[in-house]
């Protein structure tokens, strides 16, 4: 069994652009609606057409990186903007970073679409 996310873009060329742009990403497959097909290290993804994009108000998918700090500098630096979240106590983001007492570390932000993803450094994975 694998995992397999699916990201809606109310605009396919915008999300293209913006994962190519952003995330250094390029489909290796498209079909007839437009819909695109990523892979990063074994895991994939889909973007494809949907109205609905932007409307989740959650997490719709997560990286995980080796180094935290080097890939949220990497992001910023091609104009991503990191939220910052304040849920009381036991969640709150400082500086767009959220540190779980453990030490490990998160971040979220916003994909062209309104999609919201994770970056994470989890030792766990």
């Amino acid at each position: 069994m694998k995992v397999f996310a699916s990201l809606p873009a109310s605009d396919i060329d915008r999300a293209r652009k913006w994962y190519s742009d952003k995330l250094g990403l390029e489909p290796y497959d498209t079909s007839e609606d437009g819909s695109l097909y990523y892979e990063i290290d074994g895991s994939r993804f889909l973007v494809y057409p949907s109205q609905f994009a932007g409307t989740n108000q959650a997490t719709a998918a997560g990286l995980v990186v080796d180094s935290f700090d080097s890939a949220k500098e990497d992001l910023s630096a091609k104009g991503v903007v990191f939220e910052d979240y304040d849920f009381g106590e036991d969640f709150r983001t400082e500086n767009g970073v959220l540190t779980l007492p453990d030490g490990s570390r998160g971040a979220w932000f916003k994909d062209s679409e309104g999609n919201i993803l994770g970056l994470a450094e989890d030792p766990r994975l």
